[in-house]
């Protein structure tokens, strides 16, 4: 009888491939966001590789057991707070991250999504781990003792130190903790580059956090779709009747798109002005001259003086900019939005769905006049926001166009990137899709390797 090699020869075949239609990055085919072997190369080469993924803030777990559960990718990682080893004192500041998956019978062990505990225990044998993931112990390990004989127990070579827990590379910069699969990954400073660590200095470098709240949303989009929308000044004063009405983002603003040696991460960094009105406002269907607040709470907007500084490209020169979107590939956005503060982190589920949560922070010297004016300007932005709704809905409704052009499973159709030419690099304008470009031409050099 002949064996069927059908199924095997279709695994033998390679799944991921991508059809560029240019030798550059400015057109990005649509199977980039529909395929879901691509999706799983994905999976390995960013989030379970060596990349650096946000997990939380140093101020979700400020006491010893607290810990917090969130993923990398689609795997379940636990933030805990641990004994701080002093070697690691300025990296890791006690913070262990360990994969939530027992390593008895694989298990997620771990049901609660935050607390304080002394140790991990598996629910199904009672395998014990340490707060770091080591194996502290597990029942009958030496057998049950009778007066005849041992019974059972493990074997005699059977060695705890090697039954641990997937545990984590982790570094915390500033109060930002990210983690890494890889062991070997490069330092985060490193990672990051001397191009965006100025902006998250700025943000957090001699400051403590506090934390203010929580939002939590499932868009049913490519979780690329998210890093672009950051990526891409093009529509903000187009898609959001809010920016532009009220000033908050407006192609004429001063403006720099900056971007990483490798093109992966990005900020955008923009000046407020003025609301409506003049050329920029002409033909955009979005501005709303007659649109008043009612309460005008909501744009009691105070410069703080954190936000002026050096400007890193030219420190003869200052800027003191309203808005930097930061993000950092492939799973956080850091957002400044006038006084709003927030972390934004992107968790896959499957190639066509991701889930995003807001993090909303302050610091620990704001006045009860600030905290109150960043949780009330918090409600611009999150799922139901009056700013970014918008982008949870474009996002959708371009997942299913993707979906839609490739039914005839000819993987065809692309998005066009040329926004400001089809180079990549930064600039002092934000009348360009670069910063999306730059991500892209990284995308294709890890995933073509």
């Amino acid at each position: 009888m002949k064996r069927d090699t059908t199924a095997l020869d279709d695994q033998s075949k390679d799944t991921t491939t991508v059809n560029w239609s240019r030798a550059d990055s400015s057109r990005v085919p649509f199977n980039a966001y529909t395929n879901p072997a691509l999706h799983a190369k994905e999976l390995a080469r960013f989030f379970y590789g060596s990349h650096w993924n946000y997990v939380g803030l140093l101020s979700e777990i400020p006491n010893w057991g607290d810990f917090k559960k969130t993923f990398i990718g689609e795997r379940e990682v636990i933030m805990v707070k641990d004994m701080v080893r002093p070697a690691m004192k300025d990296l890791d500041h006690g913070v262990r991250v360990v994969e939530n998956r027992c390593a008895h019978r694989g298990v997620r062990f771990l049901q609660e999504s935050t607390g304080n505990k002394r140790s991990f225990v598996c629910p199904y044998h009672q395998w014990a781990y340490k707060l770091n993931g080591d194996l502290g112990g597990l029942p009958f390990k030496d057998g049950v003792q009778t007066p005849e004989e041992t019974q059972g127990g493990m074997p005699n070579d059977f060695d705890l130190s090697e039954h641990g827990l997937t545990q984590l590379k982790v570094e915390v910069l500033h109060g930002l903790v990210f983690a890494s699969f890889d062991a070997s990954a490069p330092s985060l400073k490193d990672y990051l580059g001397p191009e965006i660590l100025p902006w998250i200095d700025r943000i957090f470098k001699g400051k403590t956090l506090t934390l203010l709240g929580y939002n939590r949303q499932r868009i049913p989009g490519n979780w690329k779709l998210m890093m672009e929308n950051i990526k891409d000044p093009y529509h903000p004063g187009l898609l959001h009747t809010w920016f532009v009405t009220f000033g908050l983002w407006r192609a004429d603003q001063k403006s720099k798109m900056i971007m990483d040696a490798k093109g992966r991460h990005a900020v955008m960094v923009s000046t407020r002005n003025e609301g409506g009105g003049g050329a920029v406002t002409q033909g955009v269907t979005s501005y709303k001259p007659g649109m008043k607040l009612h309460d005008d709470r909501l744009l009691d907007i105070v410069g703080e003086p954190w936000w002026t500084i050096s400007d890193p490209s030219d420190p003869q020169k200052s800027i003191t900019p309203s808005v930097t979107m930061i993000t950092l590939f492939p799973s956080v956005i850091i957002q400044q939005q006038v006084n709003s503060l927030s972390t934004r982190q992107i968790i896959p589920n499957g190639h066509g769905s991701f889930d995003f949560v807001w993090t909303h922070f302050g610091f620990e010297d704001d006045s009860a006049e600030m905290t109150k004016r960043r949780l009330r300007q918090a409600n611009l932005f999150g799922p139901a926001g009056y700013v970014s709704a918008d982008d949870g809905e474009v996002i959708e409704l371009s997942q299913s166009g993707f979906e839609q052009w490739n039914s005839d499973g000819q993987n065809s159709g692309e998005t066009i990137c040329e926004l400001g030419g089809r180079e990549v690099h930064g600039t002092q304008h934000m009348v360009t899709e670069t910063l999306i470009r730059g991500m892209y031409a990284y995308w294709r050099e890890v995933m073509s390797s």
